[in-house]
C-alpha cells in the first residue's frame, strides 16, 4: 500500500502520534526538539508548541489538554496562542540513573496514564529503564511497576483492555511480550513472549491495536509496520519510504488511516530524503480512538 507524506516535518525524532476526532487533526512530537505538533486533516495547515524539557509520549486530558511524559517527570500541558506549552509537573520520577528521561507511553481504556524511562545514551544498553503508571487522585509518587528494560516500547492495550503489550526496541533484545491486564486495579502480570522480532526485519518500536485485536508496531531500521494478530502470527507488513518509523496511530475520518511519524538520523540521508516526515496509508481495517486521561 502507497505510503503517502502528509507532512515534510524533518522530525528528529517523531514519535507518539494521537489523533484527535473532534478537532479531526494528528497530534505527535519531536522529543529532542521538546515540540508538539498538529496538522489538520481539513487543510493540511501544521503548526507547533516548544516545551520547557524533551516531551515524548502524550496523551490527551479529558478537558482537552494533555498529560505527557517528559524527562523529569509526568506534566499536564497546555498549548497557547504564543506557541509555548505551559507545564504543570504532576508527579516527579527518581529515575534510576542521570541523563534519563520518559520515552513510549499511553493511557489504558480506563484512562490511566503509562510510560516508560530510558536513558539517553541508548547505546549504553543499561538496563534501567522501567514502566510507571499514574492514576491521579492525589498520587504523589511516581514508583516503577515493571523495570529491568533498556529502551521500553510498544505499548498497547487490546480492545478490552484485557492485554498489555510491551517491547524493548534494544538491538540486544528485540522482543514483544503481552500481560494480562487487570481492569480494576491496572496491574499487569503473566508476562509471556508475544513475538521475537529477531525473527522479522526491524526493531520493534511505538505501536498501535486495532479493531480487530491485531498489534502493529513500527519496525525501526526497516522501514516497515507488522501487523501481528492476537496469536502473535504476521499477517502483514506495510512499507514506508523512510528506514526509521518509531510510531503508528490510527485517525482519519473513519479510523482507517494509519498515520506513521519517524526519525531523522544525523549525517547524509540522501537515500531517503524524507526521513523525519509523517506519512499516512490505508490499512485496509479500522483502529480505535484512544482513551484520554480520566483520573
Amino acid at each position: 500500500m502507497h505510503a503517502e507524506l502528509i507532512l515534510d516535518a524533518r522530525n528528529a525524532t517523531g514519535e507518539s502520534p494521537v489523533w484527535s476526532a473532534q478537532e479531526q487533526a494528528l497530534y505527535w512530537v519531536d522529543i529532542p526538539a521538546r515540540r508538539l505538533h498538529r496538522w489538520s486533516l481539513a487543510d493540511a495547515s501544521a503548526q507547533s508548541w516548544e516545551a520547557d524539557e524533551m516531551l515524548a509520549c502524550i496523551a490527551r486530558t479529558a478537558d482537552g489538554r494533555w498529560i505527557a511524559g517528559m524527562q523529569s517527570g509526568l506534566f499536564r500541558l497546555t498549548a497557547g496562542s504564543d506557541g509555548r506549552l505551559a507545564g504543570e509537573r504532576l508527579v516527579g520520577v527518581a529515575h534510576a540513573r542521570d541523563n534519563m528521561r520518559f520515552n513510549d507511553g499511553r493511557c489504558d481504556r480506563q484512562g490511566r496514564f503509562w510510560a516508560g524511562s530510558m536513558l539517553m545514551d541508548m547505546a549504553a544498553g543499561a538496563n534501567v529503564g522501567a514502566m510507571y503508571r499514574y492514576s491521579g487522585a492525589g498520587q504523589s509518587t511516581l514508583p516503577a511497576l515493571l523495570d529491568d528494560f533498556i529502551v521500553p516500547n510498544g505499548l498497547a492495550f487490546s480492545p478490552d483492555g484485557r492485554t498489555l503489550y510491551l517491547s524493548d526496541s534494544h538491538p540486544s533484545v528485540q522482543a514483544i511480550w503481552a500481560f494480562d491486564y487487570d481492569i480494576d486495579s491496572g496491574m499487569p502480570h503473566n508476562r509471556r513472549l508475544f513475538v521475537d522480532m529477531n525473527d522479522y526485519p526491524g526493531r520493534p518500536d511505538g505501536a498501535a491495536v486495532d479493531a480487530d485485536g491485531c498489534y502493529w508496531i513500527c519496525a525501526n531500521d526497516a522501514g516497515l509496520i507488522h501487523r501481528f494478530t492476537p496469536a502473535g502470527r504476521l499477517d502483514r507488513s506495510l512499507a514506508v519510504p523512510v528506514k526509521k518509523p518509531t510510531m503508528c496511530a490510527f485517525g482519519g475520518r473513519n479510523l482507517d488511516t494509519l498515520f506513521v511519524t519517524s526519525i531523522r538520523p544525523g549525517g547524509d540521508v540522501h537515500d531517503q530524503p524524507l526521513a523525519g516526515g509523517v506519512f499516512a496509508l490505508q490499512s485496509g481495517v479500522t483502529g480505535l480512538e484512544e482513551t484520554p486521561f480520566a483520573f
